[in-house]
């Protein structure tokens, strides 16, 4: 089930806006094998660490995130992405505002 526009191009950077103090989600397509959400991070948010069943894939769109995974910081930017792989903790900060694509699969 897709909850964006299908058959199109997106521009994925622009489906989703910055909230000042916020972390902001719109979900792009979500399938029992797994989905794709597009996050808008304000600088100095993020996600604690958790940990997760699956791989799930993040790919900055723009700015810079630090990603740390079993306690290993990764400092990404744009264009940049990285696995993070199922059941390591792992969490997210922005060190300036980003916008990431994670992409999650179940299989």
């Amino acid at each position: 089930m897709s909850t964006a526009p299908v058959s199109q191009v997106l521009h994925l950077a622009e489906m989703t806006s910055y909230q000042e103090g916020s972390v902001v989600s719109r979900q792009i397509t979500k399938a029992d094998a797994g989905n794709v959400t597009l996050f808008a991070f304000d600088k100095d948010q993020g996600l604690s660490e958790h940990t997760a069943p699956f791989d799930a894939l993040v790919h900055v769109l723009e700015g810079e995130a630090e990603v740390t995974i079993s306690g290993q910081p990764f400092l990404l930017g744009a264009g940049d992405a990285i696995i993070m792989p199922a059941n390591e903790p792992h969490a997210l900060k922005a060190a300036q505002k980003f916008k990431m694509l994670l992409t999650m699969i179940r299989a």
